[in-house]
């Protein structure tokens, strides 16, 4: 009886620890004043709507400064970043932040999410998180051709990307096609990415003390004789 009882508290106590490891939780919420934009009520939502607004500001970041002092523009940003996706040219170590790591992590653990058996995506079409994404988009073209895709086993990058390359200001208006693009061009991609490396960019240091050196100029008149 009492090894049984032993045999029965092992199972259960490794049960609770393989539960633990595939439950990541986010311990920072970086853009939580940003609020809820993304109601998807079977699924976590403050780490959906975190991985959104990470992503937006990874993205605005890398690829949405118009100019040298131009205001960084998120329009800008998503066309870029759509279109470097579709032909498979984003370097992601230079693109994703060390929170949008912590993120991914988090993301990573939760299964159902994800599909490794698909060839052209790690997303599973068949999850709530797409179910709430397809439901709720606003523009009527994509939306439809979305659901037609996944309604006839056919939905992948490829397929989808022409409709959304040539759309992609809708994106910035529709937060559910925002998510779509987030998790299928940028969280996704990253499980064949190597993280490890990825860190912090420190500030550059201003030392108000250091007197700036004048800038020397050209004397026009140097090297003549009058």
């Amino acid at each position: 009886m009492k090894l049984k009882f032993i045999t029965c508290l092992a199972i259960i106590t490794l049960f609770s620890c393989k539960k633990g490891e595939k439950q990541k939780t986010l311990d920072e919420y970086k853009f939580s004043e940003k609020g809820i934009v993304l109601n998807c009520d079977q699924f976590d939502l403050k780490l959906l709507n975190e991985a959104l607004f990470s992503f937006e500001d990874d993205i605005l970041k890398k690829y949405g400064k118009t100019g040298q002092t131009g205001n960084p523009n998120l329009t800008r940003a998503y066309s870029q970043f759509i279109r470097n996706a579709m032909y498979g040219r984003i370097k992601y170590t230079e693109v994703v932040s060390p929170h949008s790591v912590k993120v991914f992590e988090v993301l990573k653990s939760r299964s159902e999410l994800w599909d490794s058996t698909h060839p052209d995506t790690k997303l599973n079409y068949s999850s709530s998180v797409m179910e709430c994404i397809s439901k709720n988009m606003t523009d009527k073209s994509l939306k439809t051709t979305f659901n037609a895709l996944i309604e006839t086993n056919s939905m992948s990058p490829k397929l989808y990307g022409p409709a959304l390359q040539s759309n992609y200001g809708v994106a910035i208006r529709d937060k559910y096609l925002s998510a779509y693009v987030a998790l299928e061009f940028f969280y996704g991609k990253l499980f064949d990415v190597d993280l490890s490396q990825i860190s912090e960019t420190p500030e550059p240091k201003v030392d108000f003390n250091k007197i700036p050196q004048p800038t020397t100029q050209n004397d026009p008149h140097a090297g003549h004789n009058h």
